[in-house]
């Protein structure tokens, strides 16, 4: 059997991927995680005195919080299962990355494998977020020293 061959087979074979319905599924569960992000924006807001400009820390963290504790229960996989990008893209896509990697490697112990393993994968998000926070806050405080913009 040639190259040909093989790959005529396993075009025959192979079931046809359903791009419509998983573009679908990804839009609506990431729509809906990012509404229920907003539905804990209106409760900071409504019962914490937060503002517009200061609830957005206390969300992420919420949703953080909760996709680790889906991931805990196995919850997330199956979402991430159904929905693929749209469970990841969202923020709650880095709590389950974090835990995910800690629970993998939890039978290496809590320093070696919980503690050693949790940041392999969000290590970069945190390391680029970082520095690129510090280059924004950089760029704003010299347009600010400048008076091109108000502080």
């Amino acid at each position: 059997m040639n190259q040909q061959e093989y790959e005529k087979i396993e075009q025959q074979v192979t079931p046809p991927t359903p791009y419509i319905s998983n573009l679908l599924k990804a839009f609506f569960v990431g729509g809906l995680i990012c509404a229920i992000g907003h539905a804990i924006t209106y409760f900071y807001i409504i019962f914490f005195d937060f503002t517009e400009k200061t609830v957005g820390n206390p969300t992420v963290a919420t949703a953080i919080f909760i996709a680790m504790l889906l991931t805990g229960f196995g919850l997330y996989k199956k979402l991430g299962q159904f929905a693929g990008a749209g469970s990841a893209v969202p923020v709650s896509g880095f709590g389950n990355a974090v835990i995910s990697a800690a629970i993998e490697h939890r039978s290496e112990g809590f320093v070696l494998g919980v503690g050693g393993n949790m940041f392999k994968l969000a290590g970069s998000v945190i390391l680029f977020g970082v520095a690129s926070a510090f280059v924004v806050s950089l760029i704003k405080l010299i347009l600010v020293t400048m008076g091109v913009i108000e502080w």
